[in-house]
């Protein structure tokens, strides 16, 4: 029986085939990524990682969005002047990607929607990319000012080259999905329609293969 979950930030259900999707819930910040959010994947991650009904992790967003980063108010104004509150939020995004990136459990981005600075590092930790065509993505930060911060950067060129990610960190220009597939950054790209089907049909090959042997792959 389908189980779900819902917290402030997050919520997950656990469908029948074993197929557990997370979304990120703050549609209406685009899914932007503040402490809260950060606290919730963490939890949901841990849990769902020693959870035996939960066979690949699909993340996804609510709304028109998969993330739009993070939250520039709650993430960063609001912990300038307290450093305790800013670890807080640093470790919990840390740890909660690094556990996506090194699950037992194949794991799937689902990109519905915008995809934007930090989530790039939320996306790199998943095991494949589906994204829709008509998805948004893009490195924004210089139209505020600013430039990728922490390991954006580092993570945008890891995934799209040195060239790719000079070009769209310096105009701030967006890309579709088909162009983050053509990069590197997603696997696959699908119209919008055919997205969720397309994941599903994915994590069902994937869970007909031996669960070991996806993990000691992932590890190679």
């Amino acid at each position: 029986m389908a189980r779900t979950k819902e917290l402030e930030c997050v919520k997950y259900e656990i469908d029948d085939e074993g197929i557990a999707w997370v979304t990120f819930n703050r549609p209406e910040k685009r899914n932007a990524m503040n402490p809260k959010l950060h606290f919730n994947m963490q939890a949901v991650i841990a849990e769902l990682e020693t959870d035996d009904d939960a066979k690949v992790l699909v993340i996804t967003g609510a709304g028109d969005a998969w993330s739009s980063g993070m939250d520039l108010r709650e993430y960063f104004r609001d912990t300038e002047n307290d450093p305790a509150a800013r670890f807080k939020a640093q470790w919990a995004h840390r740890h909660w990607t690094q556990f996506l990136a090194t699950s037992q459990k194949a794991t799937i981005a689902m990109v519905n929607g915008y995809c934007f600075g930090g989530a790039f590092c939320s996306l790199a930790a998943c095991d494949i990319v589906i994204t829709a065509e008509d998805a948004t993505f893009g490195l924004s930060e210089v139209n505020w000012g600013i430039l990728p911060g922490g390991n954006v950067s580092k993570v945008f060129a890891d995934l799209a080259n040195h060239r790719n990610a000079m070009f769209y960190a310096m105009t701030g220009r967006t890309f579709d999905g088909a162009k983050a597939v053509e990069m590197g950054i997603a696997t696959l790209a699908v119209p919008a329609d055919d997205l969720r089907d397309e994941v599903v049909s994915i994590a069902r090959e994937l869970m007909e293969k031996a669960p070991m042997v996806l993990a000691y792959t992932k590890q190679a």
